[in-house]
């Protein structure tokens, strides 16, 4: 055996380890040359950060705010204070007819000097009298307390009426049971001259009056404003036609801004008890008694 001749044989190796080489990195593709796929690498800093950025989501849906309720306009009950139902005091109508009425009530339109004058004690503080009372307007007659008054014997004559009609008008407000007490016409006492005795108050008359002609009379007496408050006359009441129902009087066209206990009677006066569905506005007036 011939030995090996080493100068011969290492330039074919070295030309056969190039081929070897060639051969390996010869493939086009990453996966044929049995390396990782460098691509990705090899994109630039913002177009791989695209790649990477996942979609937005879509922006959720708001409904619409809903729109503010316009004011009401209805002019019926339902928009008066208090709706249909009852329980409104003395007070709390007067105040609402003062509302309803868009200024001030007749016993807010009243001169203090006048009623100073006429014998009224207003609190400068309060503008109103020991009963809660506002001055009456200039000419019209200030309260008398019924403990002050003597009643003499002295006879003397004025006219009386007590009516409803007001409630012919809004029979769909009236309470069921009692659409029979209601006349056709409206009137319970027809105007009548009528005698009273010298001293004698508004509530006086009425109360012998509606005794004499059998007609049913409710009240209260109320000593925050002493004077005796009318509830029902008729049986016909506050709140059977609504909540701003009940009944007001009158003398001589006027709707005193104070009880019937405190109204002394003159000779000739024309007292009217009126039956209001809605605070007085359907009768010319907005003080209830």
């Amino acid at each position: 055996m011939k030995p090996i001749k080493w100068k011969t044989v290492l330039p074919v190796l070295a030309v056969v380890l190039v081929l070897a080489l060639a051969f390996w990195y010869g493939g086009d593709s990453p996966d044929s040359q049995g390396l990782p796929d460098q691509t990705a690498a090899a994109q630039p800093a913002e177009e791989a950060q695209e790649v990477q950025e996942p979609e937005e989501a879509p922006a959720e849906e708001t409904e619409p705010a809903e729109p503010e309720p316009e004011p009401q306009t209805d002019t019926g009950l339902e928009s008066r204070p208090g709706g249909t139902q009852g329980g409104m005091s003395a007070q709390e109508k007067e105040q609402a007819a003062a509302e309803l009425a868009g200024g001030t009530t007749s016993s807010q339109q009243g001169d203090a000097a006048y009623s100073g004058l006429q014998g009224m004690t207003i609190d400068p503080a309060t503008g109103k009298d020991e009963y809660s009372t506002q001055p009456v307007p200039a000419g019209k007659p200030v309260p008398v307390e019924p403990q002050d008054v003597e009643i003499s014997d002295t006879a003397l004559t004025c006219t009386l009426t007590v009516r409803c009609d007001s409630i012919l008008a809004h029979m769909d407000w009236l309470d069921p049971e009692k659409v029979e007490l209601v006349p056709e016409d409206g009137v319970l006492f027809p105007t009548t001259t009528v005698t009273f005795y010298e001293g004698e108050s508004v509530f006086n008359l009425l109360q012998r009056e509606m005794k004499k002609a059998g007609i049913h009379l409710e009240f209260t007496n109320t000593p925050f404003y002493n004077s005796a408050y009318i509830e029902g006359i008729g049986n016909l009441y506050e709140y059977d036609c609504g909540e701003l129902s009940g009944w007001m009087y009158q003398v001589n066209g006027w709707f005193p801004n104070y009880g019937c206990s405190r109204y002394q009677l003159q000779a000739g006066d024309d007292v009217q008890w009126l039956y209001t569905c809605d605070l007085g506005l359907d009768v010319g007036g907005s003080t209830v008694s």
